[in-house]
């Protein structure tokens, strides 16, 4: 394990502990940012702000070459209602940061004052740039930033996340090509019935009936229609229907999610669903109206700059300790969208068991502070990788 000392580790501490106590929610992270905004500042960065609102981005310059990449962390909370009771929990009701995103903003803050304090000692050539994304969680801030010009004000040859990920023993790394994380599409079924009397049901046609065949039924989609060595999700998360004991409703909703790696998968989910709605309307008198909401695609990384990616990692963690054939998860990521505008690769930071061994999103989650040197360690070592000889313009040399 080749792990850089990190001296100021306990001012990072602080700064993460700071951000946690702290949550800011999409689009809403003027705090965090400015935090980020003033460290960078304090490190001799150039500091740019305004992107997708709330977004900063650092700019690091060494030498004369042009080449230069981007390294993104997320800065957003999620809505939930923290459990912890250590002096950092959350000091806003309903705020959380349970997905790691204060950890991974004091990461990048931590690799870019690395950068800057010794940047003449390390062999890199180029320019850096630090991204700080607001709104990862289901607002599609990555998207915003790019429709307000990040990768036209910053141009840049590829592009390089990190999530931590519970579960994966801490010093261990996930790094692996191809999809990483599913693309994910959020669906509506609306149930139009005959309301009546819950004591006279032949009387009406009842919805939460239809409602209930229907959440059976899709579940039969992935088993029964998807070619058994594809992957896809289909979960209903919401029934909503009726107000009273006693009457039958007119109308009921379901809402759910979809997650696959291909859009003829998606395609062939969405079709699946519409024909089982057909069916049941039918068979019940019912009327079912579908909609789909395309939201976060597939998040894809390059071979290329994956295989960078896996060799920066090996002399950090060791060869044994990256894991190349981890099964991709159905979670979603918005940095799905910065890697169709450019190559790049997103990569899972071991962070143990987590708090009482719970996982992302669990309102008992806290980022491990332990993990600060392994993070910072890795992107510290993919600027040198990246930036040095011709790694990026003549990629065919990363591959084995």
């Amino acid at each position: 394990m080749n792990l850089l000392d990190i001296p100021f580790l306990a001012d990072l501490v602080a700064i993460r502990r700071d951000i946690h106590a702290h949550p800011e929610l999409a689009f809403k992270e003027a705090r965090t940012a400015e935090i980020v905004a003033r460290e960078l500042a304090a490190y001799g960065l150039e500091v740019y702000r305004g992107l997708a609102r709330t977004g900063v981005v650092g700019v690091l310059r060494k030498g004369s070459s042009i080449r230069a990449i981007g390294l993104r962390a997320d800065m957003d909370a999620l809505p939930l209602h923290e459990k912890n009771d250590f002096s950092h929990r959350s000091r806003h009701e309903g705020k959380m940061h349970a997905c790691g995103h204060d950890g991974h903003t004091t990461t990048l803050l931590g690799a870019a004052r690395y950068l800057a304090e010794n940047r003449n000692s390390l062999d890199f050539d180029g320019m850096v740039y630090f991204i700080f994304q607001p709104a990862e969680e289901s607002e599609g801030g990555a998207a915003v930033m790019i429709k307000d010009g990040l990768f036209e004000q910053f141009p840049m040859d590829a592009v390089f996340g990190l999530h931590n990920w519970p579960g994966i023993p801490v010093g261990e790394m996930a790094v692996m090509p191809g999809a990483v994380m599913a693309g994910t599409c959020a669906f509506e079924i609306a149930v139009h019935g005959h309301g009546c009397h819950a004591a006279m049901p032949h009387q009406g046609v009842d919805t939460l009936v239809v409602a209930s065949q229907l959440v059976l039924a899709l579940q039969t989609i992935v088993s029964r229609n998807l070619h058994p060595c594809e992957s896809a999700v289909v979960s209903v998360t919401q029934i909503h229907g009726g107000e009273a004991w006693n009457i039958i409703p007119d109308d009921a909703v379901l809402r759910g999610t979809i997650r696959t790696f291909k859009p003829e998968v998606q395609e062939l989910v969405e079709r699946a669903i519409e024909r089982l709605c057909s069916g049941i309307a039918s068979a019940f008198g019912a009327q079912i109206e579908t909609s789909f909401d395309l939201r976060y695609p597939p998040t894809v990384n390059g071979v290329a700059e994956t295989e960078l990616c896996r060799r920066t990692a090996e002399a950090i963690f060791g060869e044994d300790k990256v894991r190349k054939n981890e099964l991709p998860s159905m979670g979603a990521e918005d940095f799905s969208y910065m890697l169709q505008v450019k190559p790049g690769c997103y990569v899972w930071l071991g962070n143990g068991p987590g708090t009482g061994g719970c996982s992302l999103h669990n309102p008992h989650y806290d980022f491990n502070d332990d993990i600060l040197p392994f993070g910072i360690s890795y992107w510290v070592s993919l600027v040198e990788g990246a930036l040095q000889a011709d790694v990026l313009t003549q990629r065919i040399d990363l591959l084995p």
